[in-house]
């Protein structure tokens, strides 16, 4: 494929800062709608954090990690660890060490040469599961979203069917920049419409409760630790997964030493999310859409958007904007998004031919029943499971890699592995 800048190439300065100004663009709504885990009264700073992370993030990597065009975000399988965690009692000072230690163990499979041995273990089916098992489990925080107002909750169904289709119609319909903006515009445009319905506000959001910079205290919980252990082996799986596919697409030069490096930045951020207590980052699979739609490969034109990003953490008022977003607008943006990656993984099934038999779609389907059932299962089932599993059971996505695995590779193998 052909590009107008490569991987190395350096546009000129307007050119660069139009390219950032689009990835920013998409940038911006991956952060917000990850702002539903932030600790009561600590939305704005938490959101404040997120997005210095996220910014830092991108800048080491396109620099000096896998120097590609890739934007960072909030990883969505630690959102729902993170959510899992606070649902059966856990702290945030148990939750936040419990990432920072994920983020260690994948830096240390980086450094120690351990990712080809890793990578082993995960076969197409096992991907795709992850892909999917993502989108079943924030289904119930994405319901809780859209239906948070009790006044309007007609409203909010009728809202999330037509902008969801709306949303799908113009991703299919518009091409190069446009096609990036569906998300952020559907945010705006979202909120003046739902604000017509129900009154615009009258005040910002601003944080109720003391800023802490740092996690507040450290506390293990063993259980917790193993969750977030799972949740680790999926973040592994997409960080791959994103700097594999835009590096084979861009025709970047030594993958595997870009694995590597990418693998250990991620892991040293994740450590760093864990301190400040805010979810750590892993590298979006949407990226190489935009690359294709627009013809620029060159990795530098991230930096504009990541350096705006750490600008928008030490301007509490423009980010206390941002967040006048109403939650049911969120909630539909997530569910468009999480529709995304369940395509994404229908598209590689199809690809992969992930499920050639009926055996193989029970590989599948198992985990995915499972992890629905345990993402909606009771309070009161959940408090007659030990304390120790409680933060293990009680995550679906966890669970649902945790059965997958022996049906892949033990009860429902296939004879030719």
């Amino acid at each position: 494929m052909d590009f107008k800048y490569g991987v190395d190439s350096r546009p000129s300065f307007g050119a660069t800062i139009l390219y950032g100004l689009q990835w920013l663009m998409i940038c911006i709504p991956v952060v917000l709608t990850s702002t539903f885990v932030a600790p009561e009264g600590q939305t704005l700073f938490f959101t404040q954090k997120l997005f210095a992370v996220m910014g830092v993030t991108m800048i080491i990597n396109s620099l000096f990690g896998h120097r590609l065009p890739l934007i960072a975000g909030p990883a969505a399988v630690l959102l729902m660890g993170v959510l899992a965690a606070a649902q059966h009692g856990g702290s945030s000072a148990e939750i936040y060490p419990s990432m920072a230690i994920g983020g260690v163990m994948i830096a240390l499979i980086a450094a120690f040469g351990l990712m080809r041995k890793m990578q082993s273990l995960f076969t197409p089916r096992i991907v795709v599961a992850i892909v999917v098992l993502i989108s079943f489990t924030m289904a119930k925080p994405i319901v809780g979203m859209i239906f948070s107002d009790a006044d309007h909750q007609l409203l909010a169904m009728v809202f999330a069917v037509v902008a969801v289709v709306a949303m799908a119609v113009a991703n299919n319909l518009l091409r190069g920049v446009w096609k990036s903006m569906v998300v952020i515009v559907a945010m705006i445009l979202g909120s003046i419409i739902y604000y017509c319905f129900v009154g615009f506000p009258t005040e910002f959001v601003a944080d109720s409760a003391p800023r802490q910079l740092f996690v507040g205290g450290v506390e293990i919980d063993a259980g917790i630790v193993i969750a977030f252990v799972f949740c680790y082996i999926a973040l592994f799986i997409n960080q791959v997964g994103s700097v594999q596919s835009l590096g084979e697409m861009v025709g970047a030069e030594n993958i595997p030493a870009r694995q590597k490096r990418g693998m250990l930045v991620q892991g040293a951020m994740n450590v760093v999310s864990g301190v400040l207590g805010v979810v750590g980052p892993v590298d979006y699979s949407l990226s190489p859409g935009v690359v294709a739609s627009t013809g620029c490969a060159s990795r530098y034109t991230v930096l504009p958007a990541a350096v705006a990003m750490i600008a928008l953490a030490f301007m509490p008022g423009a980010v206390s904007v941002l967040l006048t977003i109403p939650q049911p607008v969120m909630g539909v943006v997530l569910l468009f998004l999480m529709a995304t990656q369940i395509a994404a993984g229908l598209h590689m099934i199809h690809t992969t031919s992930a499920t050639a038999s009926f055996k193989d779609g029970l590989v599948l389907a198992i985990p995915i029943m499972f992890t629905t059932i345990l993402s909606f299962a009771p309070q009161s089932a959940m408090q007659t499971i030990p304390a120790l599993l409680r933060p293990i059971v009680g995550n679906g996505f966890v669970m649902g890699i945790i059965i997958i695995l022996p049906l892949e590779h033990l009860f429902l193998k296939d004879k030719k592995q």
